[in-house]
């Protein structure tokens, strides 16, 4: 395939999304929506400084690792949410959802990776580590891939990675502190019940509660990793 082609196959495909994906939202909307994102992204990156800082004065290195795949993965997360939903309609706006989507998958596996690194001498834990990630990569290649399919696939495939650690819960229980299990749960539940807002189209306001919703459950996830990193 030559570069022209590439380039048209690639403006096709972009096209293609916009085509079957509508962005009906009103100014009100996209204001409250902005707002959410924007005290995502500021909070979210003075959060992960304290948090590296922290994990460089009071852990080890595989605490420091652990953590720093966390924050590069919740960053990524946050300014790319913010800059495909801020952005205006348009062929980029469908080119950055591919991002903005494949940035859950990278999020999810970061999340997992310090609390399971914390269990280093279980080597099921490890496995699910690897299998989080290897689900991750090939979530994301898809998402860029074919960009506006599998959509609703992908919801379940996000949903089941994020719960896969309750297989682990005799070794997480024994291993993590009680503050720390009770902030991961929090999370999980926030980002599973915003699913329901994430679906409903039709109700106003509905992307900025569903992102309020990551907001929340982000927020306990860091609040966990930050408890492990002082414990």
């Amino acid at each position: 395939m030559t570069v022209f082609q590439l380039k048209q196959f690639a403006s096709t495909s972009v096209h293609a999304a916009a085509d079957a994906i509508g962005w009906n939202y009103d100014r009100a909307e996209l204001i409250a929506d902005g707002i959410i994102h924007a005290v995502g992204v500021f909070s979210g990156t003075v959060a992960a400084t304290v948090l590296v800082v922290l994990a460089v004065l009071y852990a080890d290195a595989t605490d420091i690792v652990g953590v720093s795949i966390y924050v590069a993965g919740l960053l990524s997360m946050l300014v790319l949410s913010a800059t495909y939903n801020l952005w205006p309609v348009s062929p980029v706006k469908w080119l950055l959802r591919r991002f903005d989507h494949s940035a859950i998958y990278l999020l999810i596996a970061a999340t997992y990776t310090p609390f399971i690194l914390e269990l280093k001498a279980s080597v099921f834990a490890l496995a699910l580590l690897v299998c989080v990630w290897c689900v991750a990569i090939v979530g994301i290649v898809l998402k860029l891939r074919y960009p506006g399919r599998f959509d609703r696939v992908a919801v379940g495939i996000y949903l089941a990675m994020g719960w896969s650690g309750v297989m682990l819960y005799d070794a997480v229980v024994k291993a993590l502190p009680a503050l720390v299990l009770g902030f991961i749960l929090a999370g999980g539940l926030l980002y599973s019940f915003g699913v329901i807002f994430h679906a409903w189209r039709r109700l106003r306001f509905q992307n900025a509660i569903w992102h309020g919703f990551v907001l929340a459950g982000a927020a306990c996830h860091y609040t966990a990793v930050l408890d492990l990193v002082l414990s």
